[in-house]
């Protein structure tokens, strides 16, 4: 087996070397469109270190039956993490008082937090990354209420200590939101105004999952005018991101899309995507 390690190609250079390979692995930087997939007559698979498969035309691949994967197992547990922390770090006010502390101001006083301990937590999307954040509170003695199309079994339910309850019973009950929904089209703006107009003005959300997925105006809206009271996120609507009067707020703490940069993470997703081609190959044979 030969592998060529290209992390920096170019598009113009990826559909120049296509038809040279047996199978393509990227990770979210690298986009493998239609034109190459056509380009690659040799292509027999095509891997996504990672949870996403929004840089992959699939719908191309399906049609030259080029076999599609990817590792979402690999980020579960840090994704998870990442939106616990997120949770500490806006209802303490870490980013306010960071960034103060660095201009020179000591703005104690104003610091009044609230913790997350015997909180209610509402997950909006109860898969693997949304399990996981509920094993992860375990220790918080919270209340969970969990919201998913898929309904898990109830063994699973009790394990994790959740209740299943519907999105706006969520949204209104809930002290903090965690959003883990897919992204795409038909989820644009899911979480809009009104509903976050549900939530209560106590509360904050927490977005680690797709920035379509939370309507960054509305968010706004809501922060500025108090009927939210805080919010951390991962991801925007735009990468990097452009809104100016999010980037601005006082209650906000904003990471830059680092919710499976670790090196555990990212180690096990390159792992995994190259066990799986490898078993692609071999069942071939």
């Amino acid at each position: 087996m030969e592998v060529d390690n290209r992390p920096k190609i170019t598009p113009e250079e990826l559909l120049a070397v296509a038809d040279g390979y047996d199978a393509i692995v990227v990770r979210s930087r690298t986009k493998v469109r239609a034109d190459v997939i056509e380009k690659a007559t040799r292509l027999k698979a095509i891997g996504r270190a990672g949870v996403g498969l929004d840089n992959i035309d699939v719908e191309a691949a399906k049609a030259r039956g080029v076999a599609v994967y990817n590792s979402p197992e690999s980020l579960t547990n840090a994704v998870a993490e990442l939106a616990l922390g997120l949770m500490i770090a806006v209802a303490r006010g870490v980013g306010a008082g960071h960034s103060n502390l660095r201009n020179g101001a000591w703005v104690k006083e104003a610091l009044v937090g609230a913790e997350v301990s015997g909180k209610t937590v509402g997950i909006v999307g109860f898969g693997r990354i949304g399990r996981r954040l509920a094993e992860l509170l375990r220790p918080f003695h919270v209340k969970i209420l969990a919201y998913d199309v898929v309904l898990p079994d109830q063994l699973t339910l009790d394990a994790l200590g959740a209740k299943m309850v519907s999105l706006e019973e969520l949204l209104s009950s809930s002290d903090f939101v965690s959003l883990h929904l897919p992204g795409g089209p038909s989820m644009k703006n899911f979480i809009g105004a009104e509903k976050l107009a549900m939530m209560k003005h106590s509360a904050f959300i927490v977005n680690t999952s797709r920035g379509e997925v939370l309507d960054e105006n509305a968010l706004v809206n809501a922060l500025k005018s108090s009927s939210l009271r805080g919010a951390a996120l991962d991801v925007y609507a735009t990468e990097p991101p452009t809104n100016k009067e999010l980037l601005q707020l006082g209650n906000v703490v904003l990471t830059p899309h680092i919710g499976g940069q670790t090196s555990e993470a990212q180690a096990s997703a390159a792992t995994i995507i190259a066990q799986k081609i490898v078993e692609h190959f071999s069942k071939a044979h």
